[in-house]
């Protein structure tokens, strides 16, 4: 924490997880703990590159007010990560009910006579975590499969799932057609014994018309027909 008579700023340090090419931003907050109105105005030895909001403003007596730095994306990292760029937080006392669109440059300026606090703030960089590098000292080698699935990433996870829900479904389809191979054998046994009956009949009414030595009776052409259709039947199914 940078402490002043005026505001104090937490943190001391402007710290920014680098990374090439993203915008990243941190924040400060200044902290009034006198009876009287401040204002503030922040500035950075490096206006392209940062964007402060709000970079002046007026905290209340016994309260804060949160700053939000960005900096801009950058396209390559300075050497050794070390920075060079600073900023300067001015505060002066005001007087009571004033706000932020009041706030002019000659309040900040010493030469006027006002008297103005000055604290001055680092940027930091600091290199982002690398989730790779930590999983290859905590887990095993690539190309290690899991057996207890503990170490498992979220890839592997669900394409374990997909595999299995396949296996479900194929094994629901592998059933569906054994019921239905059932059903039709389970048919075609009724058909074929419907139609050995119906020879059996068949071969009764011939002995019987060969014996009256008359022609083929109606019930006789009936029961060929029938045979017929139940035929017809057991070949459409199969």
């Amino acid at each position: 924490m940078s402490t002043g008579e005026l505001l104090s700023s937490e943190p001391s340090e402007l710290k920014f997880p680098f990374e090439l090419k993203k915008q990243i931003s941190c924040s400060l907050q200044l902290s009034n703990k006198t009876d009287n109105y401040v204002a503030f105005k922040v500035k950075t030895t490096n206006p392209n590159k940062y964007c402060v909001r709000p970079n002046t403003g007026v905290v209340l007596p016994r309260s804060t007010c949160d700053v939000i730095v960005t900096m801009q994306a950058q396209k390559e990292a300075p050497p050794d990560m070390q920075c060079r760029d600073k900023f300067l937080l001015q505060s002066v006392k005001v007087n009571d009910g004033l706000t932020a669109n009041d706030i002019t440059a000659e309040m900040f300026n010493k030469e006027a006579g006002n008297v103005v606090e000055e604290c001055k703030l680092k940027v930091v960089y600091i290199s982002p975590p690398s989730t790779a590098q930590e999983g290859s000292e905590e887990g095993p080698s690539p190309g290690v499969s899991f057996s207890d699935g503990k170490h498992a990433n979220a890839a592997e996870f669900a394409s374990g799932a997909r595999a299995f829900t396949e296996g479900l479904e194929a094994q629901e389809i592998s059933s569906e057609e054994k019921a239905l191979m059932t059903k039709l054998t389970e048919e075609k046994n009724k058909a074929i014994q419907q139609s050995n009956k119906l020879r059996h009949e068949l071969d009764l009414f011939k002995r019987e018309g060969s014996k009256s030595g008359g022609g083929v009776s109606f019930m006789f052409v009936m029961l060929i027909g029938l045979l017929g259709i139940i035929m017809g039947y057991i070949m459409k199914k199969w």
